[in-house]
């Protein structure tokens, strides 16, 4: 449904308080629509992370038009990333170290991501693809052995054992492994959700422990290459330079809690709108080949798993006739530029047969920065969908999401689905 802003002014919005983040959806949706609506941009006051050693920063601009948003991440020179793509601020090393190569600026940028793309060529993908639709096959087939009164929690047994599974593999990470990595991704991205973290320390501590699990991972495959991406990328040589172990440490944190948290929240929050939508349903399930594509796309706009990352201006400039000075943060708001009616028709509803374009920007709005990971979740989602709707096409949601308290990660918690 549409939402009504008519209730809401502009100085009651505070993006910055997770009491916001928390409350009913429906206010969300409407206090976007307001902030695209009004011309100016609005300016945030930044608040202190609990137990966060760091003081909040000066503030931020909220960007949320789709061609806004567009504009400044297709810009890098002018609105970069190696100041931070989380709104609060870091030391640059500690930026590094949690976020990788998205909080880098070229020519650091250009030389890690051409060493760790040689991990996902369309050679290693395809490579991938099989395993997909084995693992989608094994997921529908265990939940259906595992759980004679046919229901269970989806996002644990279906939503975020496809994509876990799947880079693990890649990774080459054993399978006694698995259940480790799963708790260390929920705990770097659930920050601010007590059923994850309990504090900035918990939070540090568990980051160290994967980071230092990958150094291991990575030093072993540079020693011992083997079919996995990491000896791919270990083994990678660009411009004459190697992967540190330190540079895979880090890259491993954001590729497995990105590879594992935004598929599965994309698949979990298009499970419960086909459920919702239950004519869509029938639609993509009635010619599953020809609606998959815009299927997959329309649900990662529904969902927009990322809310938002930051940029930061270089120098004085303007967005869409709008004065920002160098220093300035822009936060781009993903979840509003995938609710704008100026690019979106309806943009409430929920509709696999949606056009492409314009491109919705769940992975992003182009650019440098456009997710590397973005064509191997478009196919762990069709893999997944395309085994539900073959083999257990019955299965549907049954309650109300446990949505995840935060502000970066439109994520769902639990999920309980049946069938019959």
């Amino acid at each position: 449904m549409p939402p009504n802003p008519a209730d809401i002014s502009l100085d009651q919005i505070d993006l910055s308080n997770m009491e916001f983040w928390a409350g009913p959806r429906d206010m969300r949706e409407a206090t976007f629509k307001l902030l695209r609506d009004t011309p100016e941009l609005q300016h945030f006051e930044e608040r202190v992370i609990e137990d966060s050693p760091f003081p909040p920063g000066a503030g931020y601009y909220a960007l949320t038009r789709h061609e806004d948003i567009w504009a400044v991440s297709r810009n890098a020179k002018l609105f970069c990333s190696g100041q931070g793509s989380n709104i609060g601020d870091l030391p640059q090393e500690m930026s590094e170290f949690f976020g990788s190569m998205i909080n880098m600026d070229d020519p650091k940028h250009y030389r890690l991501r051409s060493i760790v793309s040689k991990g996902f060529t369309p050679k290693e993908v395809a490579k991938v693809e099989a395993m997909v639709v084995d693992k989608a096959k094994l997921i529908v087939e265990r939940i259906q052995e595992q759980f004679a009164d046919k229901t269970c929690d989806f996002v644990e047994h279906v939503a975020a054992a496809l994509p876990l599974e799947i880079i693990c593999d890649m990774m080459g990470i054993p399978p006694e492994d698995y259940g480790q990595i799963f708790a260390w991704t929920n705990t770097i991205l659930g920050i601010g959700d007590p059923d994850f973290v309990t504090s900035y320390n918990d939070l540090m501590t568990h980051s160290l422990e994967m980071f230092t699990y990958a150094q291991t991972l990575g030093e072993s495959r540079r020693a011992n290459p083997q079919d996995d991406i990491t000896s791919a990328m270990m083994t990678a040589v660009v411009d004459g330079e190697e992967l540190t172990p330190q540079e895979f440490g880090s890259f491993f944190i954001l590729l497995v809690v990105a590879g594992n948290e935004t598929t599965r929240n994309a698949i979990s929050h298009g499970m419960k709108a086909l459920t919702d939508f239950p004519e869509q349903r029938e639609l993509l399930y009635g010619d599953f080949d020809t609606h998959a594509k815009t299927a997959m796309e329309e649900m990662v706009r529904w969902s927009t798993p990322v809310i938002h990352f930051r940029r930061t201006a270089t120098e004085d400039t303007e967005i869409n006739g709008f004065p920002v000075q160098a220093g300035d943060k822009i936060v781009m708001f993903y979840n509003s530029g995938n609710r704008d009616e100026r690019v979106f028709n309806d943009p409430h509803r929920f509709d696999i047969a949606r056009s492409m374009q314009p491109a919705q920007v769940g992975f992003g709005a182009g650019g440098a920065h456009f997710c590397l990971g973005a064509n191997l979740a478009r196919r762990e989602m069709t893999m997944m969908f395309d085994e539900i709707h073959r083999s257990l096409p019955s299965l549907h949601i049954t309650g109300e999401p446990a949505y995840l308290q935060s502000n970066f990660i439109n994520g769902i918690k639990r999920l309980d689905c049946a069938w019959a």
